[in-house]
Parts: structure tokens; sequence; C-alpha cells
């Protein structure tokens, strides 16, 4: 077993992860990155979409941009009810990970890929499985967990899984250039929605929402969606590939405990609603990182907390929110008409009081 030290330890190289190796490097602390995944980014689970303002804020330039959209139209039982303005990019979600990681590697911190971690031993010691086979144990000062939803870092704190929706996508040839997106609902789509993201001359297909008991599954709604789509013309029925996952719901999580942040969908940062989670983990990494760096400076891991503190502050009231409406939606058995409006984050009426 090799043992090494470093100030900030931070599994998992997403985008919560590299943004937060990235700002503490950048703060000159000795940062080691560990990604399971032997390349980043790798395999693709994303519906690919972030809002146009993450490009200027994740600063990594904008090659892994395939085209941009102008705004978001939602449909219920097939009919508009609603078109808005919502500038945002469809992207190689893969390349938008690199380009992360590698920033992370420019600004000093170490990355590792094909390291699992195993376990925390009980003087703090994380112990990860290299690609040769053999085990490597860090001792760091902090460690931050990114490492998704699922995420192995928030059990060593004593947190359990958080709720999750599984999703189901396909990537489809489009029959003409789309510059919105498209969101579906209808009451198949339990507490959840479908969604056409275009991407070029594709177009990411999918859905989320609650496993359907006793009924037929994601892939047959998914299926059902597609035929309905190629009828109206905006796709062809032919697969050029899959993919699916899961997508964070639960509430908001505690994201400092001692030693240890969380940030990402580990921190249960994901809007419980849209199920989008990348500006949020992007912002959340960085702050993160900064806060860990100035702890390892000063000597004094009471200084995390500011991390907690700054999140609250920043995005706390709106997840509280969207897990409220989440939980409505959720225990919601009635049709969806007159009822959408309170639910869906493109309507007046989600943001009231409830």
């Amino acid at each position: 077993m090799r043992s090494v030290s470093c100030d900030i330890l931070v599994v998992g190289a997403g985008p919560a992860g590299s943004s937060a190796a990235r700002a503490a490097a950048w703060e000159g602390a000795h940062v080691l990155l560990a990604e399971r995944r032997p390349v980043v980014g790798l395999p693709v689970r994303c519906a690919e979409y972030i809002p146009a303002m993450l490009v200027g804020q994740a600063d990594v330039g904008r090659g892994y941009i395939v085209q941009r959209t102008t705004g978001m139209r939602s449909f219920l039982h097939g009919r508009c009810i609603q078109d808005m303005a919502a500038p945002g990019c469809l992207i190689d979600r893969h390349l938008f990970d690199q380009a992360l990681a590698d920033a992370a590697v420019r600004a000093g911190a170490r990355l590792l890929t094909g390291h699992s971690v195993l376990g925390r031993e009980a003087d703090g010691a994380v112990r990860l499985a290299a690609p040769d086979g053999e085990t490597l144990q860090v001792r760091a000062t902090v460690i931050i967990g990114a490492d998704g939803p699922k995420s192995r870092v928030a059990r060593w704190v004593g947190l359990g899984a958080t709720h999750c929706l599984p999703s189901v996508q396909v990537r489809l040839p489009l029959r003409e250039k789309l510059e919105h997106t498209h969101i579906y609902f209808d009451e198949s789509v339990i507490a959840g929605y479908a969604w056409l993201f275009p991407k070029g001359n594709v177009a990411n297909v999918g859905l989320g929402m609650l496993p359907p008991p006793g009924r037929p599954g994601l892939r047959h709604v998914l299926r059902r969606l597609v035929r309905g789509l190629t009828g109206l013309g905006l796709v062809e029925d032919r697969v050029l590939g899959s993919t699916g996952g899961w997508i964070p719901a639960g509430a908001p999580r505690p994201c400092v405990a001692g030693d240890v942040l969380l940030a990402g969908d580990a921190a249960g940062h994901t809007h419980p609603i849209t199920g989008a989670g990348i500006f949020q983990a992007v912002m959340g990494g960085r702050m993160a990182g900064r806060w860990a760096a100035q702890a390892v400076r000063e000597g004094n891991t009471e200084l995390l907390r500011g991390y907690g503190e700054e999140w609250a502050d920043f995005y706390g009231e709106t997840l509280a929110h969207a897990h409220q409406r989440r939980r409505q939606w959720e225990a919601y058995k009635g049709p969806l008409d007159g009822a959408i409006n309170r639910f869906w984050i493109g309507f007046r009426e989600y943001y009231a009081a409830s």
C-alpha cells in the first residue's frame, strides 16, 4: 500500500469536483482529484443542456458547445401551454467535464483517473483502488465528496442515499433545426416530464419520472413519446444511442460535516423539479474548494462551515421550495390540467407560497 498526503482530496471529477479542485488549487492548496472512471466524462448520462449564463461562469472556453437555444416550450397532452425565453446551450457533456478537469490540472491539482474509493479508515485516511490493483492511502486535511447521488463520501458522514428518479434517454436524428427546448407533460409521465433537446442535427429525447407501479415502465412511455414525435415530423424513429441513470430529487442535505464537504449531486444540490444540476455543481464546487483552501491555509477546519452558509444564502431557499413542490407533485393523483402550473417552474403559480 502506498501512502500520500495532500491538503485536499476531492472525490469525483465531474463538474462539482473539478470546479472544487480548480478553486482550491488556484488558492495554493495541494489538491488530489480522484476519479473512478478511466476517462473523465465518459460514459455520458446527461440530457446535455446548460443555461447560457453558465458558459461564462465555468470559464473553460466554448469548445464543448454544440448548439445554442433561445427558449423553452412546454406541452401538456400535446398542446403548447407556454413559450418562454430561456437562453441555453446543448453541449457535448464529456468535453465539458474534460475541460473543467483540465482547468483544475492547469491550476495545480493532480488528477488520478481510474481511482475508486474503497473506504475511510478510523484515523481519517482514505483508501483508493488504483488501476494497477494497488491500494493508495491518502491523508488529507479536508475531503470534498463530489461523487454523485450515490455518494460513498456522504455515507461516511451518516447520510443515506438521496431520493432519485429513474430516467431513460435516446438520441434521434432531427428532421428540422429547432431553437427551443421542448418539455412534455401528461399523466403517463408520473411526477416528472419528458424532453426533446435539439443538439445540432440530432436530439436528446428522454424522460424522468416516478417508477410506475404495476404499469408499463419508463421505456414503454419513452417509446410512445418517440412515436408521437415521429408522427409530428420532429425526429426520425432511428435510435443512434441511448443512456439512462438516476436524477436526484430529494431534499437539500447538510453539506458540511467536520472535515468533509459535499458538493453537486452528492450534496443534493440538483433541482428536485427540473433535475438540473450542472450550474449548481459548478458554483457549489467552486465555493467548496475556496472554503477548503482557506481552512487549510489558516489551519482551522471550523472555517468550513462558511461553505454551508454561503451555499444556503446562494441557493438554499430555491432548493427548499422546489423540494416542497416535489413532495406535493408526487402526492398528487389528479389530472394535470389546472395543476401543472403549481408544479413546473415556468409558471407564476409555482412560486407562490404553499
